[in-house]
């Protein structure tokens, strides 16, 4: 494409596809490493799995703009975080740290709420993100454009009455008319804020309290709270500034962090609870392959 042409959206448009081929000639590479030099069969599915995820993320990606559906962009949109998690796995478990977690001694009891949790909110993070997405590829106005109440109650009214009363606000202050389904899915959004919230903050306080001796995990829960805070501010932001560009842009980024940091978390509470397994599993399997050869 003419670079003399890489004006406005157009800009952004074409380097958000050069920057997927990239992407995608990277993942190539490390799925041909991982397969070539990585001993664990299950490590160097993850790799495969990453390439059928990226091949799978550059098909969407046409179609959403052949076919112009916005399902498509939002599901282009919850693969691409799910693409990042796989991606911070296999960062995880190549590394000498990732060994390393399987001599580390734990209070059973006590530490598999831990990886409960990891595991739960994770999974929130990732549905709050698909929220996001569906709200994002609307694209309209935003449903309620005050924060922390909602069209001026705690509990929006979207009764008939209501909505002809908001969107006639709406129309004479050139904001898009909104729906009942509109208004209950941001709302959704910020509930589910809320709970992440607790779910982050509580993980938090339980490694620190009875898992002290992984230094790693602290210091991952601690920096996972505040990054829950910079996103909270960021959503709020988002709403006082009426979806400024980059407020909401940095909003979806901090999204994928918090998503990156469930990831690992989870990662780092399954190697400690399963660790050793995995390591005989590993050896058995190069002792089968000793024997054939």
């Amino acid at each position: 494409f003419p670079v003399s042409k890489w004006i406005g959206g157009i800009f952004f448009e074409h380097t958000h596809r050069l920057i997927a081929s990239t992407v995608g000639f990277l993942t190539i590479i490390l799925a041909t490493w991982l397969w070539r030099s990585d001993d664990r069969p299950w490590v160097r599915n993850l790799g495969v799995i990453a390439l059928a995820g990226v091949i799978l993320q550059g098909i969407l990606g046409g179609l959403r703009v052949t076919m112009l559906k916005d399902e498509i962009g939002i599901l282009h949109a919850c693969i691409a975080q799910a693409f990042l998690g796989l991606i911070v796995v296999i960062a995880l478990v190549t590394t000498n740290f990732w060994r390393s977690l399987s001599n580390v001694v734990v209070d059973l009891k006590k530490f598999a709420p831990i990886k409960t949790m990891a595991i739960a909110t994770t999974v929130v993070i990732y549905v709050q993100l698909a929220l996001g997405a569906t709200m994002r590829h609307q694209h309209r106005d935003l449903a309620i454009l005050d924060f922390p109440t909602a069209n001026g109650a705690w509990i929006p009214d979207t009764s008939a009455t209501a909505l002809t009363k908001i969107n006639a606000w709406r129309d004479a202050q050139g904001f898009s008319d909104v729906t009942a389904f509109q208004i209950w899915l941001q709302m959704a959004h910020r509930f589910l804020a809320l709970i992440i919230a607790f779910v982050v903050i509580t993980f938090c306080v339980r490694v620190w309290k009875d898992v002290r001796q992984i230094t790693a995990l602290q210091r991952l829960s601690i920096l996972w709270v505040a990054l829950l805070f910079f996103q909270l501010t960021l959503g709020a932001w988002t709403i006082w500034s009426n979806k400024a560009a980059d407020i909401a842009t940095a909003h979806v980024a901090g999204g994928a962090i918090m998503l990156s940091f469930g990831v690992s978390s989870w990662a780092i509470c399954w190697r400690i609870l399963h660790g050793r397994a995995d390591e005989r599993s590993t050896t058995r399997f190069e002792a089968r392959g000793a024997e054939v050869t």
